[in-house]
This record gives C-alpha cells, sequence and structure tokens, in this order.
C-alpha cells in the first residue's frame, strides 16, 4: 500500500498544549474508524507551524476525505518513493 508525507500548515502548532494535541488525535482516531481499515496514520511531526503527517492509503482522495471529515488542513500530499536511514549506507 502506498505512503504519503502530508503536510498541514497550522499557526502557532509548535505552542499547542498536550490537550490541544491530546483532542487532534482523537478527532483524527475517529475519523480513520469511520472511514475504515485502508487508512493509516503512522506518525507526525510537529514544528512551530507546521505538521508533517505519514500516512499509509490507497489514494490521495483518502487521505483528503480524512482531512475534510476531521476539519484538518491539507497544504501537500506528496507519495513517499522511498525511504532510507543509517543503514543504507552499509554494504
Amino acid at each position: 500500500m502506498p505512503k504519503f508525507l502530508i503536510e498541514r500548515r497550522i499557526p502557532g502548532l509548535g505552542s499547542f498544549t498536550e490537550e490541544q494535541m491530546r483532542t487532534i488525535a482523537q478527532r483524527s482516531n475517529s475519523v480513520l474508524y469511520d472511514l475504515g481499515p485502508h487508512i493509516q496514520w503512522l506518525q507526525s511531526y510537529v514544528t512551530a507551524n507546521r505538521m508533517y503527517c505519514v500516512y499509509i492509503a490507497p489514494s490521495e482522495d483518502l487521505i483528503r476525505q480524512h482531512a475534510k471529515c476531521g476539519t484538518f488542513p491539507v497544504d501537500d500530499i506528496m507519495p513517499i518513493e522511498r525511504i532510507i536511514d543509517p543503514t543504507t549506507g552499509g554494504a
């Protein structure tokens, strides 16, 4: 199944409280549950004003549907072509 990187611009995100983050995650989980097993949120990285989320989904359309139902911004969706890490440099 394809993996995607989603960029979400959210002003002030890095200053959100733990409770605000928990609420966002709970809303996302609820929408994911409703959409069924074909979409999965793996993790997100939070910066001062952006969130970068990694999802597994069959299509960008399903990711956009998740965003619409959860009222999450979507500024860019990029298919992940490859994943490398330090072990990639090994023999």
